[in-house]
């Protein structure tokens, strides 16, 4: 079972900037100081969760974890596919860095939900209240 990672991503609004970005096609590369002591399991088919606006928003699978670098000059670089795939909303706090997030904790993906046509919005109030 793959492990996934959860990470904010600060200054972005809405998921459709990450899915502007992402139609380039071109790979996007995170950049972070520490590197995950667990990242075979992350690359078995992991993914990167954004919390946007206090809420898990979407998902993007991981290709690559590389450490550039040495001792305090380190650093690592996820590489991510550059597809965008929509989740459930899930409220999530403000953390520093990133985090493991277990499989069993995920939420699920949009298309694997009937949501229809309701605003994203709509959707996380849903879930907050515990009626989705």
């Amino acid at each position: 079972m793959s492990l996934h990672m959860i990470k904010l991503c600060v200054g972005v609004s809405d998921v459709e900037w990450l899915e502007t970005r992402a139609a380039s096609g071109q790979p996007l590369v995170v950049h972070t100081r520490m590197t995950p002591k667990r990242a075979a399991e992350i690359e078995d088919g992991g993914s990167l969760y954004w919390v946007i606006k206090g809420s898990i928003a979407c998902r993007q699978p991981i290709v690559d974890i590389t450490t550039l670098g040495e001792g305090k000059e380190s650093r690592c670089e996820i590489t991510l596919e550059p597809r965008v795939i929509r989740t459930a909303p899930m409220a999530r706090r403000p953390f520093q860095g990133w985090r493991y997030f277990e499989p069993k904790d995920v939420p699920a993906d949009i298309d694997t939900l009937d949501a229809g046509e309701a605003p994203d919005e709509l959707v996380r109030q849903l879930r907050e209240l515990g009626a989705w």
